[in-house]
């Protein structure tokens, strides 16, 4: 389910607004300068499909975000589940992990579920917005915005990333982050709406 929660900064119990109507959502981002679009998901995309493929299926869509913010490099992310790998668990509690302290990009983010789910969180002046992103959801958070990325205790999404320098991901990690008094993803996703 795609979800908005808004939290003071200072207290994560108290809840200022939770909602999962998408024109209450981007209404709530807009003062933020974040764009939320929620795209079509009526492409045919096996949940194996390469990057390539999953690319293909987006093309207009992504060719219209890459000219908009300028966008020189785009790519594919895949986290699901994988049994067979002894090692998998580590792997995702890595990838989880550094993405969960409060950071900043110098670039705009912009990330676009092609399926699963994430949650993104933005300290915004004295306020926290955790909008958990699902299948068909863009996220554009602009550069400078404080925030952290919590995939779940079992990571399973594919996403495209959209990039302006061909060095990919760079945080610019902040030393007193707050973000380990939030709710998680998994806590989000079982609490009620009002």
């Amino acid at each position: 389910m795609t979800l908005l929660q808004i939290m003071p900064d200072d207290d994560a119990r108290t809840v200022l607004e939770r909602t999962d109507r998408p024109d209450e959502i981007r209404a709530a981002l807009s003062p933020l300068n974040v764009d939320f679009e929620q795209w079509e998901l009526d492409r045919k995309v096996a949940p194996d499909a390469s990057p390539e493929h999953v690319l293909a299926a987006y093309r207009p869509e992504v060719d219209r975000i890459c000219g908009q913010g300028g966008f020189r490099l785009v790519d594919v992310v895949r986290m699901k589940p994988d049994e067979t790998d002894p090692q998998w668990s580590d792997k995702a509690h890595a990838a989880r992990t550094k993405f969960l302290s409060e950071h900043t990009h110098d670039e705009d983010e912009v990330r676009f579920f092609v399926e699963g789910s994430g949650c993104f969180y933005l300290h915004v002046g004295a306020k926290v917005y955790a909008v958990v992103c699902e299948a068909g959801d863009l996220l554009w958070v602009p550069r400078g915005t404080s925030h952290w990325f919590d995939m779940g205790d079992r990571p399973q999404f594919t996403a495209i990333r959209f990039f302006e320098e061909e060095d990919g991901w760079i945080g610019n990690f902040l030393p007193d982050s707050i973000a380990n008094r939030f709710p998680s993803l998994d806590q989000l996703r079982t609490a009620r709406l009002p």
